[in-house]
Parts: structure tokens; C-alpha cells; sequence
């Protein structure tokens, strides 16, 4: 897990390790930039009295999650091939969450509002024709993820000497996916084209059988009605089953099949008609991220799922967003990809809706007039050092205030309650994402995780006593 250097004038340096951040903060060559990611900033050295190495920065967008990860590329020609192999080690890996739901369900909300009052209160003629979209318009939720992505990487590219990137263009083309015998003109009416069948089931069906939920198994493509009996190849009647319940349902129909476990029948049913709207998000935004990134000015290389697959499946790296974007082009060899992963959750900086109301549009309560509290605003994170009480201990996490000055924590999945203000300190601003660190849910990526976090959080600046903090 790597530390980001800046040096006296904020340029970006190379990332260094725990154990030389801390001996630079120690011996008065640093001072302390930023908490999380923990970032420091030397005060006796420029950048162009520096080495620098290529750093490339690579991003796996999703609908709900996208994964970063920075990584040191290293090319050298083998001997006996004459090819150049290409190798990485992995710097720091980044899961950013988005909040797209979120934003959906509150404009859903206000267009609720907006209906009842124009269609209970007094009449209002319903407006039309008079908004223009600009070309490239993206609904508030879509833009989003673009936006929030653009942020993370303009700010790995301020806080890291970051000479590239990656990305993935997902295709999903939904018409080929819902009728797999449109051809001709009607297809070429279409907007997208391509399509990896079975990576959309791995994602629709949690990478796990339908039948019996084995995980960590060679799955198969299954019918859910055989077509030996009129089903048919769109995506709607495929699922994934594993090899034994492949074989014993055979050329059923699932309702045979599933004749005496009605629940998991009903589920299928349920699940193999559920919409597309993660695919339609990927598809919606990967061009708008695409343009953004090479307005960065640096290469942009283009990568696909397939092959990202197949480089984690040869390294035997688990399913993770992060090490998805860790593997995306070429890759011959990999390593430190055993870390932990920095969880980057979009919180927002707040509303300006001051009143909560009922589903009918009616106040049930209000908020704060002022968004800040005993010098603290909702978002910032803190340290508080309980010293008597229940909750006596030590934790770190975003703060949530109150006017009464019992504040909420959030320390990663946890969340504490009634902390008195006197016992925080604010150790950064709220900038609207929430920091946590995670393992990786792997045997080989558990060793040395936990450790590893502990020693971020026993920095300078962050007292070593820490006894309950983030992930």
C-alpha cells in the first residue's frame, strides 16, 4: 500500500511505503498533506531534482461500482523470444462507489411532488417544448458516475506522477440481447453493436449456479425452458448452472425441474426478467468517459472484459472491481496485488432541502438552518478519543452532527453512536466521499491485510493507539 508524495511546491513524486513516510514525517523532511489517502509533502526537495517512473492509471467503469488501480509498468524483451513482456506491480488499488440511485430516487421524489401540487393545489398547464437538451445530454444519475470518476482520477493524476491510462468500452448491445434474430435494416437502426453473453449472466446471476448457488465452480450456460421444447437463445431464458445440475435437469423444463422447490422456482422466474439498467447505464456513459479521458491529454489505451478476465484467471486473482482494473490490456505478470483496497463512497456534500416530508408531500420534520456544528460539518472525518462513558475507546470515520452535539461515526460498517463533540478531533474536510479500507476476499489476499492497515493508520499525525478505525 503505497503512500503519495508531493513535493515542496505540491508537484507529484513517486509513492513511497509506510515505513519511509514515516521515517521522513519523523526526521522533519515531510509534513502532512492529506489523511486519507494518506499523502505527504516534502519540504526540502523539487520535482525536477527527482526520478520519476511511469505510473499508469487504469479504471474499470460500472454501473454501480468502478475500479481504479494505479499501477508501475516495467517492459523487457525476453531473451529467448525476442518479445517484450510487459509487468506490473501494483501501487494502490481504489473501488469508487457511485450514488446514481440515489440522485434517481430523489428526482423521482421532487416529480411526485411536482404532479401533486400541480394537479391538487391549482391548475397549472403542463410544460412542454421548452427545454433544450446539448448534445451528448446525460440524465443527472448517469452523469454522475462520469463526473465522480473524472474527479478520482483528476485527483490520482495531481497526487501521483501519472503518464497513462486504461479503461474498458463494455459492449452490451441490448437489442442483439432481447432478439437475437434482428438483422438488417432493423439492426442498423441500432446505436450499439457487440455483445459478451456470458459475462452478462456472470453479473445477472451473481456468479453462482441458479439451482443449487454453488460458487468458486465451472459454471455453464443453461436453458431455463429447453429448446428441445420451444425455448428459445434470448439472454431473458438463459441462466448459469453449474456441471452436476446441469446434467440432472437435463432437457427438463425448469417447472419440472423445480417441481417441489417452488421459492427458488419463483426466484428464477423473477431474475431472468429482471430489466437491463445496469447495462443500459454502461452503455450510456462509456463513450461520455472515453472523451473525458483523453481530454486529459495523456494515452488513453482501450481494453476489453474478455480479456480481463482471462489475465485474472490466468494470475488466479480473485473477483474484485479493483483487480478487474489491474488487468485490464496486457498483462505477463503481476504482483503486491495483495492489499488492501481504499473503498471510496460518493456521499454527496449534502441537501439543500431543509424540510423532510412524507410521501404525500407533507413536513414531518426539519433540519439545521446551519450546516455546521461546534466548528464539525457532516462528512468531515474525525478522530475522537473517548476517555469515560460507555463507549470509551478510540475511533475513526466520517462524523454525522447533530445540534445537540451527540455526534454519529461512521468507522467503516460500523456506526457509532452519541459521541460528544469534545472528544473529536476533525483530521480532514469533508470533501463528499467517504473513506473505509477493505480486504480482499481471497485466501491468498487475506495475508498481511490486516497489518498492512494497521500500519497506515499508525502514521505520524495519527496517534498509533487507534483501537477501532476504519475497515
Amino acid at each position: 500500500m503505497a503512500v503519495f508524495v508531493l513535493d515542496k511546491r505540491k508537484k507529484p513524486l513517486m509513492p513511497c511505503s509506510e515505513k519511509r513516510a514515516r521515517i521522513l514525517l519523523e526526521r522533519g523532511r515531510a509534513r502532512v498533506h492529506r489523511m486519507v489517502p494518506f499523502t505527504i509533502r516534502l519540504v526540502d526537495r523539487l520535482q525536477e531534482d527527482s526520478v520519476l517512473q511511469p505510473l499508469r492509471l487504469k479504471v474499470a467503469p460500472g454501473s454501480k461500482t468502478t475500479g481504479l488501480a494505479l499501477v508501475r509498468e516495467q517492459e523487457t524483451e525476453d531473451a529467448d523470444t525476442d518479445e517484450f513482456v510487459r509487468t506490473l506491480t501494483v501501487a494502490m488499488l481504489m473501488e469508487l462507489q457511485h450514488r446514481g440511485h440515489a440522485i434517481r430516487d430523489a428526482l423521482e421524489q421532487r416529480r411526485g411532488h411536482r404532479r401533486f401540487r400541480r394537479g391538487k393545489l391549482r391548475y397549472r398547464p403542463a410544460r412542454f417544448l421548452n427545454r433544450t437538451k446539448p448534445a451528448g445530454w446525460l440524465a443527472p444519475s448517469l452523469q454522475h458516475r462520469v463526473d465522480t470518476t473524472m474527479a478520482c482520477v483528476s485527483r490520482l493524476i495531481r497526487w501521483a506522477p501519472v503518464s497513462a491510462l486504461s479503461t474498458l468500452l463494455y459492449r452490451f448491445d441490448t437489442q442483439a440481447l432481447q432478439n437475437p434474430e434482428i438483422s438488417g435494416a432493423e439492426y442498423q437502426h441500432g446505436t450499439l453493436f457487440g455483445y459478451e453473453v456470458r459475462e452478462y449472466l456472470l453479473e445477472k446471476w451473481g456468479r453462482k449456479c441458479a439451482y443449487c448457488d454453488a460458487e468458486h465452480t465451472p459454471l455453464s450456460i443453461d436453458h431455463i425452458h429447453p429448446k428441445s421444447k420451444g425455448g428459445s437463445d434470448r439472454v431473458s431464458n438463459l441462466t448459469l448452472a453449474c456441471v452436476p445440475c446441469n446434467q440432472r435437469k437435463s432437457n427438463q423444463d425448469v417447472r419440472d425441474y423445480l417441481a417441489r422447490d417452488p421459492k427458488r422456482l419463483a426466484r428464477i422466474e423473477a431474475q431472468r426478467k429482471a430489466p437491463l439498467k445496469d447495462a443500459a447505464a454502461v452503455n450510456s456513459t462509456r463513450w461520455a468517459l472515453f472523451n473525458r479521458l483523453k481530454e486529459t491529454g495523456l494515452d488513453v489505451e482501450v481494453g476489453t472484459g474478455a480479456r480481463s478476465k482471462w489475465n485474472r484467471k490466468r494470475h488466479d486473482m480473485p473477483k474484485a472491481h479493483s483487480l478487474d482494473a489491474a488487468c485490464i490490456g496486457t498483462v505477463d505478470g503481476i504482483a503486491h496485488w495483495q492489499q488492501p483496497v481504499l473503498q471510496i463512497k460518493a456521499t454527496g456534500r449534502g441537501s439543500y432541502q431543509r424540510t423532510r416530508l412524507t410521501k404525500h408531500g407533507f413536513p414531518r420534520g426539519y433540519l439545521m438552518r446551519s450546516k455546521s456544528a461546534f466548528g464539525f460539518q457532516t462528512g468531515d472525518m474525525v478522530k475522537a478519543i473517548v476517555t469515560k462513558g460507555k463507549k470509551v475507546g478510540t475511533y475513526l470515520g466520517r462524523v454525522a452532527i447533530r445540534a445537540s452535539g451527540s455526534f454519529n461515526i461512521q468507522t467503516g460498517n460500523e456506526r457509532v453512536q452519541g459521541i460528544h463533540h469534545r472528544f473529536c478531533t476533525r483530521i480532514q474536510r469533508a470533501d463528499g466521499y467517504g473513506y473505509s479500507w477493505d480486504k480482499i476476499t481471497s485466501t491468498q489476499g487475506d495475508a498481511g491485510t490486516g497489518a498492512a492497515c494497521a500500519a497506515a493508520l499508525s502514521l505520524p499525525g495519527m496517534n498509533a493507539e487507534v483501537s477501532r478505525a476504519t475497515g
